[in-house]
C-alpha cells in the first residue's frame, strides 16, 4: 500500500508524530539526550522559520505542535529527523535504521482541537503510567516554557565544522565542547482568543495538568517514577500497544471535518492528474497548490525543450 498523499497549507498548525523503529526506546531522557535533542529543534526551527506551539519529546516517539509560514513543513521534518537520528544514535550507540516510518502531519482546524492537542502534549507521562504529574516527566517537553513563558538555551553541536578539522585530526570527539554552538528555542503564543495573556496560559494548564493527573490515578494503580523512566535501556523495545488509525484532521466540527475531506479530494484527483501528465513527459505541468511536485532532472528539461 502506498503513503498517502499530503497537502500543505502554511496557514494551518499541524499536529507531527513520528515514532523510533521497532518502538525502541531510544529517545530515553537523560540530560545528554535532551541536551541534543533541544540543540537539533532550536537549529532547524531557526534555519526554517517554522512556529512551535507545544512539543513533547517521549522515549520512543515524538508530538509537535507546529506551523510553516514558508510551507517548507517537509524540509523542516527532513533536516529535525536526520539530525537527531544522527545525533542521539550516536549517544545511544544505535547503529541503523532510527525511525519506524514517515511522520503522520495532520492539520489541527479549530480552537477546541487545537485546546485538546496542547493537553494531549502535556499528559505524556501521566496518561502512560510512567509518573504521576506532567511535570515530573524527564523528557524534553514545552511544558515548563509555557508555564513560565520564556525561552530556552541548548547545545548545537556543528558537525559540519567538526568534520572539516576531523580530516587533519582523526578521532576527534563528537560532543566536544569546541563543537557547540548556543542556540535559542521560543514558542508561538497560542493563537487563541481566551489564551492572550500568560496568566491565561498558566490557568488553563494547571486546569489540564489536574485533570489529567487525577484521571492516570484512576487509571494506574502503580507509576514507573522518574528514576525509573531514567533507568530504562535505551535499546529496549517498549511493550506493543494497540494503535487506532491516523485520523484525517483534527476538528470538534462535523462541518469541519466534512469541508476538510472534500478539499483533500478535489486535491488528490489534481495531484493524479498532473503526475500522470508529468509521467507521459509534461515536465512543466502544474501541481494543485500544498503538493510538492516530483524532482525533475535537468537533462529531462533540456530534452524537453530540444523536443
Amino acid at each position: 500500500m502506498g503513503w498517502p498523499l499530503r497537502m500543505f497549507d502554511p496557514l494551518k498548525i499541524y499536529f507531527v508524530t513520528v515514532r523510533c523503529f521497532q518502538r525502541r526506546l531510544l529517545m530515553r531522557p537523560s540530560s545528554e539526550t535532551n541536551d541534543v535533542l533541544g540543540g537539533v529543534l532550536a537549529r532547524a526551527a531557526e534555519l526554517n522559520e517554522v512556529e512551535f506551539f507545544a512539543f513533547v519529546f517521549a522515549s520512543n516517539h515524538l508530538h509537535l505542535l507546529v506551523r510553516a509560514p514558508r510551507g517548507n513543513l517537509p524540509r523542516f521534518m527532513q533536516y529535525l529527523l536526520t539530525n537527531i537520528s544522527k545525533k542521539v544514535g550516536k549517544l545511544v550507540r544505535w547503529r541503523g535504521r532510527f525511525w519506524e516510518r514517515r511522520y503522520s502531519a495532520e492539520p489541527v482546524l479549530d480552537e477546541i482541537a487545537l485546546l485538546g492537542r496542547v493537553r494531549y502534549v502535556i499528559s505524556h507521562g501521566p496518561k502512560e503510567g510512567l509518573v504521576r504529574t506532567c511535570e515530573e516527566w524527564p523528557g524534553l517537553s514545552s511544558l515548563s516554557m509555557m508555564l513560565e513563558g520564556r525561552s530556552r538555551r541548548f547545545r548545537w553541536f556543528n558537525w559540519t565544522r567538526k568534520s572539516k578539522v576531523h580530516r587533519a585530526t582523526p578521532g576527534s570527539q563528537s560532543f566536544a565542547e569546541k563543537w557547540a554552538e548556543q542556540v535559542t528555542l521560543s514558542l508561538t503564543a497560542l493563537p487563541l482568543q481566551t489564551l492572550q495573556s500568560p496568566e491565561a496560559v498558566r490557568r488553563f494548564l494547571r486546569d489540564a495538568m489536574h485533570a489529567i493527573e487525577t484521571e492516570a490515578a484512576r487509571v494506574h494503580r502503580r507509576f514507573l517514577g522518574r528514576a525509573g523512566v531514567l533507568r530504562q535501556n535505551p535499546l529496549r523495545q517498549a511493550r506493543k500497544k494497540e494503535r487506532s488509525p491516523r485520523p484525517p484532521c483534527h476538528t470538534s466540527f462535523p462541518a469541519l471535518l466534512k469541508e476538510h475531506l472534500e478539499t483533500f479530494r478535489a486535491f488528490v484527483a489534481a495531484f493524479r492528474s498532473a503526475s500522470e501528465r508529468w509521467r507521459q513527459g509534461d515536465v512543466g505541468v502544474v501541481f494543485p497548490e500544498g503538493a510538492y511536485r516530483p524532482f525533475v532532472w535537468p537533462r529531462l528539461r533540456t530534452l524537453k525543450r530540444a523536443a
